[in-house]
């Protein structure tokens, strides 16, 4: 692997293209942080070895490879559901990508090649890319339309089928230096020049990401053409025409983020991937363009999302139909959606926003997802999923959009695949620069490789996060080095549960974080969430933090309906639940205890912390008529962990008091 062509292999990270205006914050590429990582590197590991190969294996075994084979054959009849089929093959072609550049594998990277080379023969003589139609022309699938493009704001896909594969074909070549993947992506995005634009045809594409893989070809290329056509596609939006009465979100246009120009726009609404995609997108345009407008647009998208439309443990998209956002406050426990992909999809948009404004709050909330509703969307077996992530399961509730237990695989698997590409990049959200300035942003054991104003400088985490909050920083410049270095100082050991505060922690306030520097304590200043510490490093100098690693009671604002009078649970950036198989097959029946005592549990659930204390259960009789409680023991485990030990009862908020027992009697 050619290592030093990765500089861009993060999709937020400083083009190849020499540009004056860019993100602020630059982030530090994934592959000069090696993890060491008890929590993270087996995740990673796991990825490599099962996620990958077998999301491989069920592209060809579901008919997504074989629709790749029939178009370039022009015979057959398309063969799976979806018109985006083909972006499950993209996206792990990207996962691998970025995993071979920190693990090198010649099995996988020829296998990867030889996919390639089936997608090469698929494409038609003008850069056209889409098997739902190139397999029968005459027969295309119905989502597709009679003619290339008619059908992209609706349902086709064609755009967002190319997007996936822009961003596949950077990470590809960026990894490898081989140019058959990069090479087929410029013939289509060419095609798309040719196509869209000032005078030519016009589409707010239906489902985003084009505009994220334009961007990405263009850091790779130079070629501003591509970077033009994002930006067109982002002011496409707004220029339809629709009922604006009707509450119907397809009717509104709120579905598609179309019911306005996005310079407009200050509600979170519709589907929330393709939410967070454009987003990101516009992230990336403000950077490259100072674009003022955008910027402000996703500031005050931004604020809505965190104060009125995420759940406590930092997943989105509220509502079944349509996979969306729902109302400020529309929050609901027991239908919850919270797709994988929108979690994905809202890191990639809060890694962006801390690259333009510097500010720790939207690490708070990368970390919240990262640590909560993202990595609850793979099985700790690497191989097993939920599409959606659900708030609570209940006997004999259930609802057509809950998971209880995960699948293996989907007929619409952008989930899977987009865990499979998501994970190899974690090391790169760990650390940014700016100038003399290094964030540390995440806490998770890794050595990193970095340039400070041209001085080499080798820092190495050491700490047992997320279960403890004692950090540790071993400061090694090549030579002595001045700079600064800017700690995340946590929101949740700020008395701040999220960003945003819909949720908030139950009294107490925020004890004193402790800094030392080579074994004193020192003062210091923080500054937007960062505790500051500026000073000429030495080779041996060592920076400890201490943060409380405290259990807290969480509320939520009482215009979520849903959650007055329940607390959850939080300690440290791990929201906690109840499962069935810890607590006698029950969970909808728990009172929590006043003090929880943590315990570490290292035969559990590939090692946690699990909470214990003595709660009550509430159990009313047979005629329904008299309520009564008994002691017992609760346990709860980190949220993104159930669901590995088979399917039953699952709670995040519990009652403080008893109220409504027809339903805890369930």
């Amino acid at each position: 692997m050619k290592k030093q062509l990765l500089s861009l292999a993060l999709l937020y990270a400083v083009p190849l293209c020499a540009q004056q205006a860019d993100y602020p914050v630059r982030a530090v590429n994934f592959t000069a942080v090696q993890l060491t990582d008890s929590f993270w590197l087996p995740r990673v590991r796991t990825n490599h070895n099962v996620t990958i190969p077998a999301s491989f294996a069920r592209c060809e075994s579901t008919g997504r490879v074989k629709n790749f084979e029939m178009a370039a054959a022009k015979e057959g009849k398309f063969c799976t559901k979806f018109p985006f089929d083909d972006t499950d093959i993209y996206k792990t072609i990207e996962g691998a990508s970025y995993s071979m550049a920190v693990t090198p594998d010649k099995k996988m990277d020829a296998y990867v090649d030889s996919l390639i080379a089936i997608v090469a023969k698929a494409q038609e003589p003008d850069g056209y890319l889409y098997t739902a139609r190139t397999i029968d022309p005459l027969h295309p699938h119905d989502w597709s339309g009679p003619e290339r493009w008619v059908k992209e704001h609706d349902g086709s896909h064609e755009l967002y089928n190319s997007g996936h594969m822009f961003e596949a074909a950077s990470a590809h070549y960026l990894a490898t230096g081989k140019r058959n993947f990069l090479d087929i992506a410029l013939k289509n995005a060419d095609l798309l020049v040719q196509t869209f634009g000032p005078g030519k045809r016009g589409v707010a594409p239906g489902h985003e990401i084009v505009e994220m893989g334009l961007v990405r070809l263009y850091r790779v290329t130079g070629k501003k053409e591509y970077l033009q056509l994002a930006k067109f596609f982002i002011d496409e939006r707004g220029k339809r025409q629709y009922n604006f009465k009707s509450r119907n979100p397809w009717e509104n246009g709120k579905y598609w983020q179309d019911q306005a120009p996005v310079v407009q726009q200050s509600e979170v609404v519709g589907h929330a991937v393709r939410a967070m995609y454009l987003y990101a997108a516009m992230a990336d345009i403000a950077a490259l363009e100072g674009d003022t407008a955008y910027l402000h647009a996703i500031d005050r998208l931004w604020e809505n999302m965190a104060t009125k439309k995420i759940y406590v443990q930092g997943g989105i998209g509220a509502v079944p139909d349509g996979e969306r956002f729902g109302e400020n406050y529309e929050l609901p426990n027991a239908t919850a959606y919270n797709e994988t992909c929108a979690a994905i999809g809202n890191a990639y948009w809060n890694q962006r926003m801390f690259q333009l404004h510097g500010d720790a709050k939207y690490v708070d909330m990368l970390e919240k997802i990262l640590y909560n509703g993202l990595i609850s969307g793979v099985g700790l077996d690497g191989k097993s999923f939920f599409y959606t992530n659900a708030m609570q399961v209940r006997r004999g509730m259930h609802h057509h959009s809950l998971e209880a237990s995960r699948s293996g695989w989907f007929e619409c698997s952008c989930c899977p695949t987009n865990m499979a590409r998501f994970l190899p990049s974690l090391p790169g959200y760990i650390y940014a620069q700016k100038g003399r300035e290094v964030y540390v942003n995440l806490f998770v054991n890794s050595t990193a490789s970095l340039d400070v104003e041209k001085q080499k400088v080798k820092i190495v985490q050491s700490n047992n996060y997320p279960w403890e909050g004692n950090l540790r920083f071993n400061i090694e410049p090549a030579a002595a080095t001045e700079f600064t270095l800017k700690v995340r100082i946590p929101g949740w050991a700020r008395q701040e549960a999220i960003p945003g505060g819909i949720y908030y922690f139950k009294g107490g306030k925020a004890d004193s974080v402790l800094i030392k520097v080579n074994g004193q304590p020192v003062s210091y200043q923080l500054e937007q969430g960062y505790a500051v510490i500026r000073k000429k490093w030495n080779r041996k100098d060592v920076v400890e933090v201490q943060l409380p690693m405290e259990t807290h009671e969480v509320l939520a604002n009482q215009q979520v309906k849903d959650d007055n009078g329940k607390i959850a649970v939080q300690r440290g950036p791990l929201m906690y639940c109840a499962e069935w198989k810890d607590n006698d097959g029950r969970t909808s029946n728990l009172l929590l205890p006043e003090v929880f005592a943590p315990e570490v549990r290292k035969d559990m659930l590939n090692g946690v912390v699990v909470l214990k204390g003595e709660g009550k259960s509430i159990n009313v009789n047979e005629q329904q008529q008299q309520v009564s409680t008994v002691p017992k023991q609760v346990t709860l485990i980190p949220y993104y962990a159930w669901a590995n030990r088979g399917e039953g009862e699952m709670n995040v908020w519990f009652p403080e008091k008893i109220v409504d027992v027809e339903i805890l009697a369930r």
